[in-house]
């Protein structure tokens, strides 16, 4: 028998880039360029941008897909995500909401993820310490 269980989260994280929100959105949807701040080294990464597209990253066993539901260039982006354990299972079902500011020669961005943790394959902690630190990674992108 297994320990079946859920855990339900929502955060939100903020961050001011030094570029403007037309930038920090080409960041978003180029593949390219997504992939240079996104996908771990060593690891595979797909973007297909735009309303109902998909993305793949995948590394060191774990898989995250999404599927990409709203998009408003330069504004907001909405899409629901999966991650996937080595083995398979799904760890974690999440919806994300990306809104981007002009916030005078730069960019507010906040992100808000509401997510479902499945049978304690991940901690939401975990979840809010990554999703920073590749908030971060975009940061450098967009300063560089």
């Amino acid at each position: 028998m297994t320990d079946v269980f859920t855990k339900h989260t929502t955060f939100t994280l903020e961050r001011r880039y030094p570029a403007p929100p037309a930038k920090v959105f080409a960041a978003w949807s180029d593949p390219a360029a997504k992939a240079a701040w996104f996908a771990t080294p060593g690891g595979e990464h797909s973007l297909d941008f735009r309303v109902g597209g998909q993305e793949v990253n995948a590394a060191r066993g774990l898989v995250f897909t999404a599927e990409y539901h709203d998009i408003v260039p330069g504004e907001r982006i909405v899409y629901s995500g999966t991650m996937r354990s080595p083995a398979g299972i799904i760890t974690t079902i999440s919806v994300t909401t990306i809104e981007l500011e002009s916030d005078g020669d730069g960019t507010h961005l906040v992100l808000t993820e509401q997510g479902t943790f499945l049978d304690g394959h991940e901690d939401p902690s975990w979840r809010v310490q990554g999703t920073g630190d590749w908030l971060d990674q975009l940061g450098a992108h967009v300063a560089g």
